[in-house]
């Protein structure tokens, strides 16, 4: 069978992941490209073209101050009511309610709320882990900014153009556990589309459309790991697509007319 698409590119078979240690607290003000890149040098590994470094939002919005500290929220009646159905703290369910842009469902004690960047995810990225008692985090304002900021300030320091991404954990329908994803992407493509190919049947691909900056996101956290204060990763040998221009996290928010779950 013949036919005129362009063959799959070949990839490397190799992918390697470091998780990078040395990061220390991270508070309002702070530096995070200075931090992380302070930690490249310290890892000895150095920054090559083409690597992507991997760093979860938690640094990234601590030092962007999107912290909210308990004690200072009135919680509504409506958040009240919600805490009081579901055993939590009111509090922090007026947060969530603060940062909904859309409730998608509330049941058994879980808030399924959109978020002003488009995600869907439980308590709209509000979060109350690795963070001091009475405090909760928010997502970054803009990760996608926040995802090139750090990109360009790396670039400067190595002298060499790497891709970043932004990442946080979301749960996800018809699976149990949360993984990483990519939020804010910078300097490489987020979406790998092989529509149009063919594979080595001669079958035409029609659907195939790759979240590749997920699946860099969901490996970089079995290095960085939830309890190891391992807040980024560095990926080398990730190959992308070579027709895909650079995106950003939005390129991977489904366009609410095709969302099934709305």
């Amino acid at each position: 069978m013949t036919h005129s698409s362009a063959p799959i590119p070949q990839h490397p078979s190799e992918l390697r992941i470091f998780g990078l240690g040395g990061v220390p607290e991270v508070t309002p003000g702070d530096d995070v490209a200075a931090l992380v890149g302070a930690a490249v040098e310290a890892s000895g590994l150095g920054l090559e073209p083409g690597d992507v470094l991997v760093v979860t939002h938690k640094i990234v919005s601590k030092a962007e101050g999107r912290l909210v500290r308990l004690p200072e929220v009135e919680p509504s009646a409506l958040a009240s009511r919600l805490a009081a159905d579901a055993g939590k703290d009111a509090r922090q369910i007026e947060v969530v309610l603060r940062e909904a842009k859309r409730i998608s469902r509330m049941d058994r004690g879980v808030i399924i709320a959109e978020t002003v960047h488009g995600f869907v995810c439980a308590n709209a990225g509000v979060d109350a882990s690795n963070v001091a008692s009475e405090v909760v985090c928010l997502l970054p304002e803009d990760p996608d900014a926040s995802a090139a900021g750090l990109r360009a300030a790396l670039g400067e320091r190595f002298g060499v153009d790497v891709g970043v991404i932004v990442s946080d954990s979301f749960g996800r329908p018809w699976r149990n556990g949360i993984v990483n994803v990519a939020i804010g992407v910078a300097g490489l493509a987020p979406l790998a589309d092989y529509r149009g190919q063919h594979d080595p049947a001669g079958y035409e691909l029609r659907a195939s459309v790759l979240a590749v900056a997920d699946e860099l996101a969901a490996a970089a956290e079995l290095v960085m790991h939830k309890l190891e204060a391992r807040p980024v990763a560095l990926i080398r040998g990730y190959v992308p697509p070579t027709d895909a221009p650079p995106g950003t996290g939005r390129d991977l928010v489904m366009d609410p007319a095709r969302d099934l779950y709305r």
